[in-house]
C-alpha cells in the first residue's frame, strides 16, 4: 500500500475515533439523564448509573499498560484492542433500545458499562497507535484532527439527539452512535499495524524511569493547571450568558454551537501553526491566547459582542488542547506510550475535578466576571512553568 494511502487511512481513523467519542460523550453528559427520566427513574438511581459507568474510564491506565506490553494473539499491540473496543461499544448501543430501564435495569446498566469499557479500550489504544505511528512533524496535525473531530461531533450530534429526543425517537440516538461505530470499525480494519515492534518500541520496565524526569513532572503539573483554568471557565460560560447577561436558554444553545465551531477551527489550525513555530512557542502562544480570551469574557457585557467572544474562546480552547496533547505525544516514551499518555490524560482530570468546585465558589462569592479574571491570571501564572518544562526537557531515548 502506498505511503500516502497508509497515512490518509491512519489520519482518517484518528479523526473518526474522536468524532465517535464526541457523540458518545454528548450522550453520556447530556442525554443519558433525559433518557432515563423519560422512564421516570429517580435522580438517585440515575446518579448511580453515572457513577458506575465512569469506572471503566478509570481502567484506561491499565488498558494502556496492557496494550504496551501484550501483543494480542500475535496480531499487534494496538489494532486488536481498537477493534475489540469498537465491537463492544457498537453492540452495546445496538442492544440498549431492546431493554426497558424500568423493568430491565440491570441489563440496561450492563449495556452502558460495556459501551464505556469499549470506549475506554479503543480510546486508549488509538492514542497509543497515534504515538507509535506519527512522525514528530505530524503530531500537531493528528491532535488537531482529534480535538476538531470531537468538537465537530458535539455540535452535530447534540443537535440530532435533541431532534430525536424531542420527537420521542430515542432508539435513533443509539442507532446513530452504533452506525458511527461501524464506520470507524471499517476504518480500523483497513489500517495496518506492524505485528512485531522494533526494539526501541518494545515494552521495558526501564521506560518507567521517564516518570523521574523533572521536565515530565513539570509537564504533568502544567497538565493540572491548564484544564483547571480552561475547563472550569468553559463550564461557566453558559450560566454567565443566561444569568449574567440574561440571554435565553434557547440562544445559549446557539452560542454553545458557535463555541464548538471555534473549537473545531482552533484544533485544525493548531497543528500547522505548531509545525511552523515549534512546540515551545506554540504552548506559550496557547497560554497567552487563552488567557486573553478568558479575560475578554470577563469584560464583555454585550450579548451581540459575545458571539465573537464565545467563538474566540472556543478557538483558544481547541488550539490549547491540540498543542498540549501534541506535546504529550512527544513526552510519551515509545515503550510505554499508551500508558504514559493515559497518565497525562488522567492528570488533567484531577485539574478539572478541582477547578469546577473552585469555579462555583468564586461565582458565589465574587461573581462571574471576577471568576473569569482569576482563571485568566492562572493561565499567565503557568507561563514560568512552561518555560521551565522546555529548559529541562530532553528527547525521549529508549534504553536497551
Amino acid at each position: 500500500m502506498p505511503d500516502s494511502r497508509v497515512r490518509f487511512l491512519r489520519l482518517s481513523l484518528f479523526a473518526a475515533v474522536y468524532f465517535l467519542e464526541g457523540a458518545v460523550l454528548t450522550y453520556f453528559s447530556a442525554f443519558n439523564v433525559l433518557y432515563l427520566r423519560s422512564f421516570d427513574l429517580s435522580f438517585s438511581l440515575i446518579g448511580i448509573v453515572g457513577g458506575i459507568t465512569l469506572l471503566p474510564f478509570i481502567l484506561k491506565i491499565f488498558i494502556g499498560l496492557l496494550s504496551d506490553r501484550v501483543n494480542l494473539l500475535g496480531s499487534g499491540h494496538r489494532k486488536p484492542y481498537i477493534l475489540i473496543g469498537l465491537v463492544l461499544q457498537t453492540l452495546a448501543f445496538l442492544l440498549v433500545p431492546q431493554f426497558n430501564p424500568n423493568t430491565q435495569f440491570s441489563l440496561y446498566l450492563t449495556m452502558m458499562i460495556l459501551a464505556a469499557l469499549g470506549m475506554s479500550t479503543y480510546d486508549t489504544t488509538s492514542d497509543g497507535l497515534s504515538i507509535d505511528t506519527t512522525p514528530p512533524q505530524d503530531r500537531g496535525l493528528v491532535q488537531g484532527l482529534m480535538v476538531g473531530g470531537r468538537a465537530l461531533s458535539a455540535v452535530i450530534t447534540a443537535a440530532l439527539m435533541g431532534i430525536f429526543s424531542e420527537s420521542g425517537q430515542w432508539p435513533l440516538i443509539f442507532y446513530m452512535i452504533a452506525a458511527l461505530g461501524l464506520l470507524t470499525l471499517v476504518l480500523a480494519a483497513l489500517v495496518q499495524e506492524k505485528k512485531e515492534r522494533v526494539p526501541e518500541m518494545q515494552f521495558s520496565k526501564a521506560a518507567f524511569g521517564a516518570f523521574k524526569d523533572k521536565a515530565f513532572l513539570l509537564f504533568l503539573a502544567l497538565g493540572v493547571i491548564y484544564p483547571l483554568a480552561l475547563y472550569s471557565a468553559q463550564g461557566m460560560v453558559g450560566a454567565y450568558l443566561n444569568e449574567g447577561l440574561k440571554i435565553s436558554l434557547g440562544l445559549v444553545g446557539l452560542y454553545t454551537s458557535v463555541f464548538g465551531i471555534g473549537t473545531v477551527l482552533g484544533g485544525l489550525v493548531g497543528g500547522p501553526l505548531m509545525r511552523k513555530f515549534g512546540e515551545r512557542n506554540s504552548v506559550l502562544a496557547a497560554l497567552l491566547i487563552t488567557s486573553a480570551a478568558t479575560f475578554i469574557l470577563a469584560l464583555t457585557t454585550s450579548a451581540g459582542l459575545m458571539w465573537a467572544i464565545v467563538f474566540l474562546f472556543g478557538f483558544a480552547f481547541g488550539y490549547y488542547e491540540t498543542v498540549y496533547f501534541a506535546l504529550g505525544m512527544a513526552f510519551s516514551d515509545p515503550r510505554i506510550a499508551a500508558f504514559m499518555f493515559s497518565v497525562i490524560m488522567a492528570v488533567g482530570n484531577f485539574g478539572i475535578a478541582g477547578g469546577q468546585p473552585l469555579a462555583g465558589v468564586l461565582v458565589d462569592s465574587l461573581g462571574f466576571q471576577a471568576m473569569f479574571m482569576i482563571f485568566a491570571a492562572i493561565h499567565l501564572l503557568a507561563l514560568p512553568l512552561t518555560l521551565a518544562v522546555f529548559r529541562r526537557r530532553q528527547p525521549v531515548v529508549a534504553e536497551a
